[in-house]
């Protein structure tokens, strides 16, 4: 095992607004991937702010494997739910699960 957190996901209602607030908050930069995505620059950990219609409801902790299936066979049997099966998405492949608290989290490799 070699997962470690590696990125973290706002969602927000209002993309534009929150990438905003971030910068002038914090002096974080944003780096556009198109209507519904921004990436952070500079915070410290990589993450991003969705708008896009798919967006969880909370803020989600993602963390990197180097081995997908592996990583979701483990999360099963430790008592989480997937509650996004793997799919694409550019740079890498991902699914969702809910931990036994509540909290939604996802695991991504990537596509090297």
């Amino acid at each position: 095992m070699n997962e470690q957190i590696d990125y973290v996901e706002f969602p927000s209602g209002d993309r534009a607004a929150t990438s905003a607030f971030f910068m002038a908050a914090f002096g974080w930069d944003m780096t556009s991937y198109g209507p519904d995505y921004d990436g952070l620059n500079g915070a410290g950990i990589d993450g991003g702010i969705d708008q896009g219609a798919g967006r969880v409801a909370a803020t989600m902790v993602i963390v990197r494997s180097d081995d997908l299936d592996d990583a979701e066979r483990r999360v099963i049997a430790a008592g989480g739910v997937i509650t996004r099966a793997q799919f694409d998405f550019p740079g890498g492949r991902r699914f969702h699960f809910r931990e036994p608290g509540g909290n939604e989290m996802a695991v991504w490799i990537s596509r090297d």
